[in-house]
């Protein structure tokens, strides 16, 4: 029997408030040198973004028979969101990262043919992105694990949040080889992380179901492409 080892969401909203705020993510970041240490938000119009506050609870989870291989998902503890310059070496606490330090910038949600750092990804995760993942050692790019990330993506409903922002962002995922890892597939959103031996659809659909839309910011202007 397979075990898909490790919790189920459980995020607790308390004090849930929308509000326009003329700032950016991630620890105040707008146009000051202090929130832009290397200058990568020149020219970058920041959209509104609403903030909430919340628990983070950790739970047990149930068994999955049915999984075609070795699943695990964690909750690590959460690190300080803060915003670090590009480039910097960041020692995360969990393989993927699925929170702490972060650059001034965002990925583009969309799939990507080479890796996106980390230091970008991370910060989709704030906005309550989900980042699905694979380490790929075959030289043809490893095509069917890489449409099984793009499936579970589909498997999102579309996000009326992006829909409003109009930037012909559907849902906040993005997908990206990761040659770090040191499983074949991963995933991760804010606070929680799924690994596994193999590219399993029904776990990987469940956990991008179930942990979307969930970091600290909810926001959807799209992110950057350039790395």
């Amino acid at each position: 029997m397979q075990r898909l080892a490790a919790g189920l969401v459980a995020l607790a909203f308390a004090a849930l408030a929308f509000a326009a705020l003329p700032v950016a993510c991630g620890g105040g970041v707008g146009s000051s040198s202090a929130g832009d240490p290397d200058g990568s938000l020149d020219g970058l119009t920041m959209p509104e973004t609403a903030t909430f506050t919340y628990e983070h609870v950790e739970l047990d989870a149930p068994e999955y028979p049915d999984a075609s291989c070795v699943v695990e998902i964690d909750t690590p503890p959460l690190m300080p969101a803060q915003h670090v310059p590009v480039g910097t070496d960041v020692q995360w606490d969990s393989n993927p990262p699925s929170s702490g330090p972060h650059f001034p910038i965002w990925a583009a949600y969309q799939a990507y043919a080479t890796p996106v750092p980390r230091g970008y990804y991370v910060h989709d995760e704030e906005h309550g992105g989900v980042v699905l993942l694979y380490r790929c050692e075959d030289a043809g790019g490893c095509p069917d694990v890489a449409a099984a990330l793009q499936a579970a993506s589909d498997s999102i409903p579309d996000d009326p949040l992006c829909a409003a922002a109009g930037e012909g962002v559907r849902v906040r995922t993005v997908i990206t080889p990761d040659p770090l890892l040191d499983v074949p597939v991963a995933a991760a959103a804010w606070g929680w992380v799924y690994r596994a031996q193999c590219a399993d659809q029904a776990s990987l659909n469940a956990f991008a179901q179930a942990h979307y839309g969930q970091g600290p910011e909810v926001l959807c202007g799209n992110g950057t492409t350039q790395f």
